[in-house]
């Protein structure tokens, strides 16, 4: 019997797309649902992954390819980039019939330029969703009781929402990571399956990808290392001289190699700096900041378990703020936006600087415990005093609409200046 289909956010999103582009390519890692997500709307499908079939899909592509978008639409091409010349035959197809709606194209992985060289754009025929594993609200962790959204649109009372989600059971969740066939699972089986990610990853993918032979162990010692610097904005030189001093001597082009194969197949998902241009004296730093696209990935990298990560709240906190930058990246996409980090050299930071295309921004820190709330609070505090402090020499930027502190607490309030405290497990899009 099949497992039921649960819901995700980004159904919205795609059920727009279709009404808008002829063709929607639904992008993101391996194992995130893509898939199945698109199986929901789409009438006729055709998977190029699947061995069995694909050589034969590959001679009729080469004879004639439009073979291959026969059948009901909307018609789901899943992992579209095994064959590249699909693109352009999709979009031939989309500009002569002129009907929304008709393809859902799936991608594990970005094509190389040398494939994207003959590809036209697709700009205004095909339209990109962003698929990242389940949030806490989609797998039914979080309980939903406060709307990012409200925030946003200022709806919502917080004050005294409480998480269902303890300390012990947060560790857990973050390492088994938003998987859906690890959600609704037994712990065993669930956290096994970040683990059969990483194998097939480094056993099979960085090959499979382009054909080039790499080395799994080396690409589990970057993952590793780069594990060791998650959320934070260290130096490519730092994390090669961790990966050369726990692996052994190899070539900085190397290492650039595979983390661009790392980055292709979407694992990794950094975050950008923002760049408001307060401190005219002060530099700021526009490093992105490290992040795997699911923090369960890093923790199984380092085979780190949740009782483990429990008993080391250093790491935790670290990996805690991972779990949040994918959760509010996919609640801020479907509300139309995105997530980027501030810090300068002074050490003022923001974990997350939201953006949303109606002009609106807001500052969230993240903290794990109880003990970290009040220093998030005073950080936003400060950023905002910034801001009003730059406004009065000339108009930098206006002032956040509204300021979160996201933890890993019970119950949610509001202080007396606006601040939001809102535990991540009463959160949702």
């Amino acid at each position: 019997m099949k497992n039921p289909y649960i819901n995700r956010i980004v159904d919205d999103v795609l059920a727009k797309k279709l009404k808008t582009t002829g063709g929607t390519l639904i992008k993101g890692p391996k194992w995130c649902g893509k898939t199945t997500t698109a199986k929901q709307v789409a009438k006729s499908d055709i998977n190029l992954q699947d061995v069995k079939t694909f050589k034969q899909y590959k001679k009729i592509a080469e004879n004639d390819i439009s073979i291959l978008l026969e059948g009901d639409k909307p018609k789901l091409i899943d992992e579209w980039q095994e064959i590249p010349e699909i693109w352009n035959a999709v979009r031939s197809d989309i500009d002569e019939e002129n009907e929304v709606g008709s393809y859902i194209l799936t991608g594990s992985v970005t094509p190389n330029d040398e494939d994207t060289g003959n590809l036209h754009s697709g700009i205004g025929r095909i339209s990109f969703v962003e698929m990242k594993p389940m949030t806490l609200y989609e797998s039914g962790e979080s309980n939903g009781t406060i709307s990012l959204k409200d925030i946003i649109d200022g709806k919502v009372v917080v004050k005294g929402q409480k998480s269902d989600i303890d300390y012990q059971r947060l560790a857990y969740l973050i390492c088994r990571g938003g998987w859906p066939s690890a959600v609704n699972k037994s712990e065993a089986y669930a956290l096994d399956v970040v683990k059969e990610y990483i194998t097939a990853l480094c056993e099979s993918d960085i090959r499979r990808i382009d054909g080039v032979a790499r080395n799994p162990e080396l690409a589990r010692s970057i993952l590793k290392s780069y594990a060791r610097q998650v959320s934070t904005i260290d130096s490519d030189k730092t994390l090669f001289d961790d990966i050369k001093y726990n692996y052994g001597n190899v070539s900085e082009s190397t290492l650039f190699d595979y983390i661009r194969i790392l980055k292709r197949l979407y694992v990794f998902d950094e975050v950008d700096a923002w760049n408001p241009n307060l401190r005219s004296r002060t530099a700021i730093r526009t490093s992105p900041k490290k992040a795997y696209v699911d923090p369960s990935i890093g923790l199984a990298a380092l085979e780190v378990s949740p009782k483990e990560l429990s008993h080391d709240p250093e790491t935790f906190g670290l990996f805690f703020e991972n779990l949040v930058n994918r959760d509010l990246n996919v609640y801020v996409n479907k509300i139309g936006g995105y997530v980027k980090h501030y810090r300068d050299r002074s050490g003022l930071e923001c974990d997350h600087v939201i953006h949303l295309n109606s002009g609106k921004f807001g500052l969230v820190q993240t903290k794990l415990g109880t003990s970290g709330i009040e220093q998030g609070i005073e950080k936003l505090r400060d950023i905002k005093a910034l801001i009003k402090k730059a406004n009065k020499d000339r108009k930098a930027v206006k002032e956040p609409d509204f300021m979160i502190v996201i933890n890993g607490y019970d119950v949610s309030y509001t202080t007396e200046d606006g601040i939001y405290i809102i535990p991540i497990g009463c959160l949702k899009d």
